[in-house]
């Protein structure tokens, strides 16, 4: 028998559903409101002013008044808001800072308003509500559920409240989920990584959990610590209604059949596209590719072709522009008083009325030392190709070149922890599936493998266990840090052979 919170929700996510419905069906139109509602509360701002929103009517008098900026380009500004000052990008001060950390920029502030703090929370609320919806299912409601994150604990910035995101969401749990929502606050608040997963573990292996959530290489930690504890042989021996899981900021292919093997069934998945800049997409559906692009939450959204981004002006486009599976950078303007930011992610469009998209990496994490420009989307798609036809359990994985003076010498070189270290056999077998796909997959590698300017890619095995320490040497253990999936250069495995040589 469904209890009250039961049929509530149902009804809730009926009104969600058609609501979303509406915008998602009239994308130019949606986002032209979005944006004239932007231009109109940023023109008296001191960006404003001084790009003259006065006189910004339509997109091409936006493009010709404000450049396309990352965090470096915007610094000046922000540094302005961090200091106190007010009406700086945004009308006021915002409530609080995402504290990221870049790899060009060092530590970022990324201000987060009145204004853009309720799409933060609407966009997971309103993901769960899609999944009730089409799929009817609501008992999970008056279980247990976790979601892996930074710590609450914020610190202050001349007042404002300072933190990693998904610390700063924690702070808005809905009041009716509390009693359902764990670990406890205390456990929450610890901040080294292996003690937390270890505390959590303890807190909640006795529960009937029935959501999990999380950046998947970290819950694969949770639930091996899991194991580790119980004694069991996988989590559903743990949790035995545990269907659901929740997750966010890594592509899940690479990682789903090593969660599969640790769970010991499938369970539905829900994806979101969650960024300290905004709640970008959530996936609104089990059945249709893609997530559900957030037109409707204060945020004007332009895209970029990869091509185009080395020139001086590149061409912008808006949602009645794109086309079908191009890869484009993401430029956001929104409520948080970010304007043509550059997001450094880019996407693909899989369907445009509603607009669905893929994330398919991010514009500086590519390999292109002899003009192949091979991206993240091509590394995973590749990577699934091998674990499906070869069964290998990959736990983690990063690709970088080798690059030699003499041609036919170079190749890409793919650093990857698996489950149970393969023989030789194996590992060629997994390296030729990699190496067919990729070349399927992007005609320009291909073209430098027929013309033997690189030699087919070689794996190195990382012993079980080598990207934690990597991680943990960073200080990037947990929380919404993110292993890059591929560089242009061998910072990252050069790293990695000083830390394992050292072991």
């Amino acid at each position: 028998m469904k209890t009250l919170k039961e049929h509530i929700a149902k009804i809730f996510a009926q009104a969600v559903v058609c609501r979303t419905r509406k915008w998602s069906s009239r994308p130019f139109e949606t986002q032209k409101k979005v944006f004239h509602k932007l231009i109109r509360k940023g023109k008296n701002t001191v960006f404003g002013k001084e790009h003259n929103f006065k006189n910004v009517f339509t997109h091409q008098d936006f493009i010709n008044s404000v450049p396309v900026r990352d965090y470096e380009g915007l610094r000046p500004y922000f540094e302005r808001v961090v200091d106190g000052e007010k009406n700086i990008t945004w009308p006021g001060k915002p409530l609080y800072f995402a504290k990221t950390s870049g790899t060009t920029s060092g530590v970022k502030y990324i201000p987060i308003t009145k204004d853009s703090m309720p799409t933060h929370v609407r966009g997971s609320r309103d993901a769960t509500l899609h999944y009730i919806n089409e799929t009817g299912k609501t008992d999970f409601l008056n279980k247990k559920f976790i979601f892996l994150q930074g710590s609450p604990v914020l610190e202050k910035t001349n007042g404002i409240n300072t933190g990693r995101l998904s610390g700063i969401i924690a702070h808005f749990t809905p009041s009716y989920l509390k009693t359902n929502m764990l670990p406890s606050w205390e456990t929450n608040c610890i901040e080294e990584w292996e003690k937390k997963v270890y505390e959590i573990s303890k807190e909640t292996i006795r529960e009937d959990m029935s959501i999990i959530g999380g950046i998947p290489p970290w819950v694969q930690m949770y639930f091996e610590k899991l194991k580790e504890l119980s004694g069991k042989k996988t989590i559903r021996e743990v949790f035995p209604h545990f269907n659901l899981f929740v997750y966010g900021g890594v592509n899940y292919e690479p990682y789903r059949q090593s969660l599969k093997k640790l769970i010991g069934k499938e369970v539905d998945s829900i994806e979101y596209y969650p960024a300290s800049e905004g709640f970008f997409a959530y996936q609104d559906s089990q059945t249709k590719e893609g997530l559900l692009l957030q037109l409707n939450s204060g945020i004007f959204y332009e895209f970029i072709e990869i091509e185009e981004m080395t020139k001086t002006k590149p061409k912008r486009l808006t949602v009645n522009e794109v086309a079908l599976n191009v890869n484009y950078v993401l430029i956001v303007s929104t409520t948080a008083g970010l304007w043509g930011y550059n997001t450094g992610d880019t996407i693909s469009f899989v369907s445009l009325k509603p607009c669905r998209i893929l994330v398919t990496g991010r514009y500086k994490h590519f390999i292109s030392a002899f003009g192949e420009h091979v991206i993240g989307s091509e590394v995973e798609k590749a990577l699934k190709s091998a674990i499906d036809k070869t069964q290998l359990t990959v736990k983690e994985f990063t690709v970088a070149p080798m690059i030699s003076s003499k041609a036919g010498i170079s190749f890409h070189e793919w650093w990857i922890e698996f489950e149970s270290a393969p023989n030789s056999k194996a590992t060629n077998e997994f390296a030729r599936t990699l190496e067919g796909k990729l070349k399927e997959l992007n005609i320009y590698y291909n073209d430098l493998i027929v013309g033997k300017v690189l030699k087919p890619l070689q794996i190195v095995v990382v012993k079980k266990g080598g990207f934690k320490d990597y991680m943990k040497k960073k200080g990037k253990l947990g929380g919404q840090n993110k292993l890059p999936r591929l560089s242009n250069d061998r910072k990252i495995v050069s790293e990695m052979k000083k830390l394992i040589s050292k072991n």
